[in-house]
């Protein structure tokens, strides 16, 4: 009996564990988009597998989003993405989106480079963007989020349909620009593979660690 009730104390502190560690979200099994979520790093950030609905998370490449040779583009995109890994993004007009630094220690901005008509996407090599926020909350020409600090957001009203080109004030020079298109129809494409971990690991594989 005294094993019994010693087994059944167990399972119950593990459960109790498991939810505390906040491991999965209640209903996250076998539902699309689901969110697993990590511990938090602070009070206002916690690491997630998939960003949120209308969400853009934003770092360097290098720090996990990786980079993509998107053909429809005939351009090199990084840094930004609505999913896991650098991608062209899409939501429709009307969209009131969440730019979150995904950094842990590096501070970015989101700044419209400017605006095409179609593919292909040639950015400029050493465009003037701003580390101030510009455009009072309405992505369009000219727009600048302003410094997003690791782990902070900021929110952005995607006013008017059109191709933009964004980039990272301070780090646009290092791969760090991308495709936002903003229409009623538009999807968004191909997602980078994640690169290469720098830190020693057991996986025989390059996957990110907050894979579900």
């Amino acid at each position: 009996m005294g094993k019994k009730l010693l087994a059944i104390g167990i399972a119950i502190v593990g459960i109790a564990v498991s939810a505390c560690a906040g491991k999965m979200t209640p209903g996250a099994a076998g539902t699309s988009g689901a969110t697993y979520l990590l511990p938090a790093v602070d009070g206002d950030l916690q690491m997630i597998a998939v960003l949120p609905k209308d969400t853009i998370g934003e770092e360097l490449p290098t720090e996990g989003l990786g980079q993509i040779k998107d053909e429809n583009w005939e351009a090199l995109l990084g840094g930004f993405t609505q999913q896991k890994y650098s991608e062209q993004m899409a939501f429709p007009p009307g969209t009131k989106i969440t730019i979150r630094n995904l950094s842990k220690s590096i501070p970015h901005t989101l700044d419209v480079v400017k605006v095409i008509a179609k593919p292909p996407a040639v950015f400029p090599k050493n465009p003037n963007l701003s580390v101030k926020a510009h455009g009072h909350g309405r992505l369009g020409v000219g727009y600048a989020s302003g410094i997003i600090k690791p782990g902070k957001s900021v929110t952005v009203l995607l006013a008017t349909k059109g191709i933009y080109e964004i980039g990272c004030a301070f780090h646009y020079g290092e791969g760090m620009h991308d495709v936002l298109v903003v229409g009623k129809f538009a999807r968004h494409g191909l997602q980078a593979t994640p690169p290469p971990s720098t830190k020693p690991t057991t996986s025989p594989t390059s996957r990110s660690s907050y894979e579900p």
